[in-house]
C-alpha cells in the first residue's frame, strides 16, 4: 500500500513539473546562453522563439530526464528530512533537558539542509545531464539522444568527475534554498495554527490552499535567495562541452571557461554585470507557485493517508 501511495505521490510531482517544463527549460537556456550571441530576451520572447524554431516538442525538452530524477530525489529527500529532524531532536532535548522541546526554525534549516544535501548528491549526474539535454537545440553539433545515452557520453569523453560538475555551488546553495524551504513552511503553518488568523477555528486543520500558499511562500524565499549559486552551477556544468549549440558557446565558437566556482562568479559579474547573476529569475518564479507548493501538498496529502501522524517539526 505505501509503494502504491508513494508512486501516486511522485506522479502528481511528475505533473506538476510536466506543467512548467517551459518555463524550466526558458530559465535555464537564459542562464547559460552566451551574452555575444543573445537568443532569449525575456520570458514571452524566449517562450515564441522556442515555439517558433523547435516547435511543442521543444518547450518540454529535458522534462523527461527530469521527472525521471525527481522521483529518486524527492524520495531521499523527504526520508532524509524526516530522519534528519528527528535526530536533531533527539539530541536538542537531551542537551536542554526539556521532554517538550519542539524544533526551532534554525534547526529545522540544519534538518534541511542535510536532507538536502544528500538527495542531491545521490541524484546530481542525473540533473547534471538534464542541463545538457535542455540547452540542445536542433543545431547542436551533436545530440544526446536521452538520459542514459548522455550520462555515458559524459562519462566516456570528460571523466566521472564531469558528472558532478557545479556541485560545489549546490551543495552551498542547499542550506538557504532547501533549508529555508522546509523551515518557513513549517514556521507559517505554526504562526497560523497558533495565531487562527483569517477566521480559522479552534478545531479547523489548514486546507489545502493555506498549504499551497505556504508551499508557494516558502519556495519563493528559497529559491530568491540562491538563484545566483544556481547560474554558476548551470554554467559549471556546460564547462568541457566541445558539442554544444552556439548557444552556449556563441558565434565564434568559443566558451567561457571555468578554474572553480569563484573563478566562475568572478568572470560573470566582471562580463556581463551582477544582474547576470540572476538571468532567468522571472520564469523561475512564475513555476514556483505551482512546483513547489504542489510537492508540499501532495507531500502531507500522502502522509494523511496513511495515517502518520507526525508533523515534519516534530
Amino acid at each position: 500500500m505505501m509503494g502504491g501511495l508513494f508512486y501516486t505521490g511522485t506522479r502528481i510531482l511528475d505533473k506538476s513539473r510536466t506543467a512548467v517544463a517551459p518555463l524550466e527549460r526558458l530559465k535555464i537556456l537564459l542562464q547559460v546562453q552566451n551574452p555575444h550571441n543573445i537568443q532569449y530576451n525575456g520570458t514571452i520572447q524566449g517562450l515564441k522563439y522556442i515555439w517558433r524554431t523547435e516547435g511543442l516538442r521543444g518547450l518540454f525538452k529535458g522534462n523527461g530526464t527530469n521527472c525521471a530524477r525527481i522521483v529518486p530525489n524527492s524520495a531521499v529527500k523527504f526520508f532524509s528530512y524526516e530522519q534528519a529532524s528527528s535526530g536533531i531532536l533527539w539530541l536538542y532535548r537531551r542537551q536542554s533537558g526539556n521532554e517538550d522541546a519542539q524544533l526551532t526554525p534554525v534547526l529545522r534549516l540544519g534538518a534541511g539542509a542535510c536532507a538536502g544535501i544528500i538527495a542531491m548528491s545521490a541524484t546530481y549526474p542525473m540533473d547534471m545531464v538534464r542541463g545538457r539535454i535542455t540547452v540542445q537545440t536542433a543545431n547542436s553539433p551533436y545530440q544526446y539522444r536521452g538520459m542514459f545515452h548522455a550520462l555515458s557520453t559524459v562519462y566516456r569523453q570528460e571523466g566521472f568527475r564531469a558528472l558532478y560538475k557545479g556541485w560545489l555551488p549546490s551543495v552551498i546553495g542547499v542550506v538557504p534554498y532547501v533549508g529555508l524551504n522546509f523551515s518557513v513552511y513549517e514556521s507559517l503553518k505554526d504562526w497560523l495554527i497558533k495565531s487562527r488568523p483569517f477566521g480559522l477555528g479552534e478545531d479547523q486543520e489548514l486546507g489545502v490552499v493555506t498549504r499551497l500558499a505556504c508551499g508557494a511562500a516558502a519556495g519563493t524565499v528559497g529559491q530568491t535567495v540562491a538563484y545566483p549559486l544556481d547560474v554558476i552551477r548551470r554554467r559549471m556544468q556546460m564547462v568541457g562541452w566541445k558539442d554544444a549549440s552556439t548557444i552556449v558557446r556563441g558565434q565564434g565558437g568559443n566558451s567561457v571557461e571555468y578554474t572553480g566556482m569563484i573563478d566562475a562568479f568572478r568572470k560573470t559579474v566582471h562580463s556581463e554585470g551582477f544582474g547576470a547573476l540572476y538571468k532567468g529569475l522571472v520564469p523561475n518564479s512564475v513555476k514556483v507557485v505551482p512546483s513547489i507548493a504542489i510537492a508540499f501538498v501532495s507531500y502531507e496529502v500522502v502522509k494523511d493517508i496513511l495515517g502518520v501522524e507526525m508533523r515534519i517539526s516534530d
